[in-house]
């Protein structure tokens, strides 16, 4: 079998032998690698077999990488040892950040709170419902243009309360 003959090969069957494996395998990035092992194995047959159903072939060879490769990994260690799992990095924020987080989400609450009606109102409209301010506009009967400023001089005063204890550095 020439290199040519490889490839057009390749080009036919390269993306349902990939398809196959994912499904079989769940990881797309081993399944490409296993799709490139597959056809590396079918140069390495070269002419020396004679290849009735190469399309059949080629997923008898990519079942047995799978194969091969889900074993291996049944076979891998899973990390046990305390001194291991302490070494991966624990995300969640700390009681410190919770702490803060609450407290400017309870300073914004009230900025919100403290906001004079109307703005308030179309804060709401905005952030709570999704309504775009046109659409603001045509409930309250108003321009879109003050709903614009309405939402700028909202969103100003909920930024000052929010932070009112972490002045930008400057």
């Amino acid at each position: 079998m020439g290199h040519g003959n490889t490839q057009a090969i390749y080009l036919l069957h390269s993306k349902e032998i990939e398809r196959f494996l994912v499904r079989r395998l769940s990881c797309p990035e081993t399944a490409a690698d296993l799709t490139q092992e597959t056809f590396a194995r079918l140069l390495r047959v070269g002419t020396t077999v004679q290849i009735e159903n190469v399309r059949a072939y080629l997923f008898r060879i990519a079942a047995n990488l799978a194969l091969d490769h889900l074993r291996r990994r049944k076979h891998m260690p899973i990390p046990t040892d305390n001194a291991d799992l302490q070494r991966v990095a624990d995300t969640r924020p700390g009681q410190e950040q919770c702490l803060l987080s609450r407290q400017a989400l309870m300073r914004l609450q009230q900025a919100i709170e403290d906001l004079p009606d109307r703005q308030r109102e179309v804060f709401r409209l905005h952030k709570y419902h999704g309504l775009s301010y046109q659409q603001i506009a045509d409930r309250l009967g108003i321009a879109k243009n003050t709903v614009m400023v309405h939402m700028v001089r909202a969103l100003a005063q909920c930024r000052r309360a929010v932070d009112a204890d972490h002045p930008e550095p400057g």
